[in-house]
């Protein structure tokens, strides 16, 4: 009984959320140079829904409008939403492997071993061949290897110390950012974009970029779903996860690979943005607890609507001068950082 009733207060919090998150989005598209209502940017959203969209709304609307909602901000605001979902989930999967609420993407080097990819594939022109696509093998290439190299370094034996893994992913980060920074040095004719590159940015949002990084984002997400029930009877050892017939090393390996996965098609398509990952999953288990069953959906949408306003801002702040909307999730993840760090060494 008491499961059913946190089951309706679940499923109507998830409901307020999505709506929260309509809402953002509509608020998203009327801001900007060309200031437009919410009710034009719903009346366009609608208008392009298949077979209903012009029985619902007759009205006409200007192609000036539709040009500017449809096909600058809407990609924009619907990749954002995307990578935003990305990098909370993925972010909520670590910090359940590593119990540690410090432990995301960014932190751990995967972002900047798919950022490095990403730089690599511009400067060898893989991307001008094959598009979003090679830049997105070549960021999905540099966060696997790096996961892979984390991985080997946090392991001792034939077990994986969590705390090793997490202070080895903060060493990788470092020494893959200064590598960054060397191709930087050595490209300088690429340099614009590679800046852009790390720092993160939507500024050439495609409506291709969109439909990548949702099939990809969204394949990953469904596969770890059915972990959810692993990472929640992970929380409470390792050894009580093998009782329960967990195959321990197994889960690791899996969600640590989708994990990185889901992060990477969010770098190929958005560059470096962090932060993310942090502080959305610790503040929704704060609030709705730390069964996965619901951290994970709850992270995502969440984490949709953190990123689209912070790409707002990134836009509209200095308009018509762009912030890239990695700063923007810095400035308001570092001091977060800062006191989960101070939290730590109290509870020491």
């Amino acid at each position: 009984m008491i499961y059913m009733h946190k089951k309706k207060y679940y499923r109507k919090v998830y409901i307020a959320l999505l709506i929260t998150l309509f809402v953002v989005v509509l608020f998203s598209c009327s801001v900007g140079a060309a200031d437009l209502s919410m009710v034009d940017a719903f009346k366009i959203i609608i208008q392009k829904l298949p077979f209903v969209g012009q029985i619902l709304i007759e009205e006409p609307i200007t192609n000036t409008m539709v040009s500017i909602i449809w096909r600058i901000r809407m990609p924009r605001i619907l990749l954002a939403g995307i990578v935003g979902a990305a990098l909370a989930f993925s972010g909520t999967i670590y910090q359940g492997l590593f119990k540690n609420p410090m432990a995301e993407s960014f932190v751990l080097g995967v972002s900047a071993g798919a950022a490095l990819g990403g730089a690599i594939g511009m400067i060898l022109g893989i991307s001008r061949v094959m598009g979003i696509g090679g830049t997105g093998l070549m960021a999905f290439t540099g966060a696997l290897l790096t996961t892979y190299l984390v991985y080997q370094l946090g392991r001792t034996g034939g077990r994986v110390s969590m705390t090793s893994l997490l202070l080895a992913g903060m060493a990788i980060n470092f020494m893959l950012s200064a590598a960054i920074s060397l191709l930087m040095i050595f490209n300088r004719q690429r340099m614009d974009n590679i800046i852009m590159w790390t720092m993160g940015s939507f500024a050439n949002s495609t409506w291709g970029k969109v439909v990548l990084a949702f099939i990809t984002v969204i394949a990953g997400m469904l596969v770890t779903r059915f972990f959810a029930r692993d990472l929640n009877v992970l929380l409470m050892g390792e050894e009580e996860a093998k009782h329960l017939g967990i195959d321990v090393e197994r889960t690791k390996k899996i969600l640590l690979a989708l994990s990185s996965f889901i992060a990477a098609m969010a770098v190929a398509v958005s560059g470096i943005i962090g932060f993310v990952g942090l502080i959305v999953p610790h503040a929704i288990r704060l609030v709705m607890g730390p069964d996965h069953r619901v951290l994970l959906p709850y992270s995502a949408v969440v984490g949709s609507i953190f990123l689209i306003i912070a790409d707002t801002m990134a836009r509209t702040l200095v308009s018509p001068l762009e912030i890239p909307v990695g700063i923007i999730t810095a400035l308001a993840g570092a001091p977060f950082f800062l006191y989960l760090l101070s939290r730590k060494k109290r509870e020491m």
